[in-house]
């Protein structure tokens, strides 16, 4: 008989593996992103710059239901509450770290908005009033327990639950390199696994898949820093049974511009939708 998945479990599996290599990479202080926001609010604004079809369809959302009130869970510097506090009466953004809570009060300050209220800490710890909408943009990943996390979700909105998630290529480098060492093309969370997760927990949601992703690529130094990259995403110690696969796998999908080996755009978005019940 063919083993069943359990969804549930994998999502579990792959958030802890993310996280132990994390850990490895700590560097003792205690808002991971102190040294970071700073070039993540740069790349974000970068980012929407261009052209997105999931950003242009969540304020069509907004656009027509005047006067909503959103939920932004995993804020970050104001990526999604800046653009959606222009169109909805009032946006709660939730976000944990205290870095990026400045920027973001920075970035609103800038931007001469003031229906934004902050709330510090973590979903699904915080209380919240039900917001007409919900928004989830790619902060679900670190979140051993995904069915307690949507489950919360569904609570806190009254109206559509929104959710931003990856999703790789089916033939993408990190893909294949999970089939080969884990036996599963997963290498983290993923759009694949989540969905999965509602389906078997009995959400049924739609769908909206996005253009490719249009972040700024990896760049690794040489090939060996790439492998080096790959083996701790893994983690694999010093020399592995792998070595010689994810190299040829390294060496026939990176390409060589200005002076780097540029990963290839393999990832997208893909924008879950669900009824609330709040």
């Amino acid at each position: 008989m063919e083993k069943v998945t359990d969804w549930v479990s994998l999502w579990r599996e792959l958030v802890e593996a993310h996280s132990r290599r994390w850990e490895k990479k700590k560097t003792g202080k205690e808002d991971h992103w102190q040294d970071k926001a700073h070039g993540f609010n740069a790349s974000v604004k970068r980012r929407w710059a261009k052209p997105d079809s999931h950003r242009d369809f969540v304020i069509s959302l907004l656009d027509t239901n005047p006067g909503s009130t959103v939920l932004d869970i995993g804020a970050g510097t104001g990526g999604w509450a800046v653009p959606l506090a222009r169109h909805a009466r009032k946006v709660t953004a939730v976000e944990p770290s205290a870095q990026m809570i400045r920027l973001l009060r920075e970035n609103l300050e800038e931007e001469g908005l003031r229906n934004v209220e902050i709330i510090r800490g973590s979903w699904p710890d915080v209380q919240v009033e039900p917001s007409a909408f919900s928004l989830c943009s790619h902060a679900m990943y670190g979140y051993p327990d995904l069915p307690a996390f949507i489950h919360s979700m569904t609570r806190a909105t009254r109206n559509t639950c929104l959710m931003l998630i990856r999703v790789p290529s089916h033939d993408a480098v990190l893909v294949r390199a999970a089939a080969r060492i884990w036996g599963h093309g997963h290498d983290s969370p993923n759009f694949q696994v989540a969905y999965n997760v509602m389906l078997q927990i009995g959400v049924y949601p739609h769908v909206y898949m996005g253009e490719p992703d249009q972040w700024e690529p990896w760049i690794s130094a040489s090939y060996e820093e790439a492998l080096a990259e790959v083996k701790q995403r893994f983690g694999l110690e010093s020399r592995s049974e792998h070595d010689d696969f994810l190299l040829d796998l390294l060496k026939s999908r990176l390409t060589f511009q200005d002076g780097g080996y540029v990963w290839p755009q393999e990832v997208r978005s893909a924008l879950v939708c669900w009824k609330g019940s709040g």
